[in-house]
């Protein structure tokens, strides 16, 4: 962290209560940016592939990990589930492989869309999908992200 900038790796996930920018760069990974506009905090993860299968160790490498501890890392820091909203990024097709079995990259955007909707979070914008990666910045007092797409 330098100046409360923080780049955010995948297979991980951050929640600040102060004011900062989260910086991450996506392919077919998906990050989620969850924002409480009352508390004014935010967080993100980055995540890898869509499921855990129940082996090895339940990390944020998998969505609905990643996705479950970021709800819980908010609420832990004073958010109330029902005032948090979400962004969701990424899940580009960067691969350019066309067999459907590896259609990691749209199993990643469902497996978001899917579970905030069970969790009633609601998803106020979201750049996903496509054939470019991208650089966001999240800036967790205001909600705000800044989107540039990479080759």
């Amino acid at each position: 962290m330098e100046n409360g900038r923080y780049f955010l790796y995948p297979s991980t996930l951050l929640v600040c209560k102060r004011p900062a920018w989260i910086t991450t760069i996506l392919g077919s990974c998906v990050a989620v940016c969850l924002y409480d506009p009352v508390m004014k905090i935010g967080g993100m993860n980055h995540y890898m592939l869509p499921y855990w299968n129940g082996e090895g160790l339940a990390s944020p490498k998998y969505g609905n990990i990643a996705i479950n501890k970021l709800i819980k890392e908010m609420v832990k820091n004073g958010s109330k589930r029902l005032n948090l909203v979400a962004k969701i990024f990424g899940g580009a097709n960067v691969s350019q492989v066309n067999h459907s079995i590896y259609y990691i990259n749209k199993r990643n955007i469902s497996v978001s869309v899917n579970l905030l909707k069970e969790y009633s979070i609601p998803i106020v914008n979201s750049s996903t999908g496509g054939n470019k990666g991208r650089r966001i910045q999240f800036c967790t007092e205001t909600g705000k992200v800044l989107q540039k797409f990479i080759k």
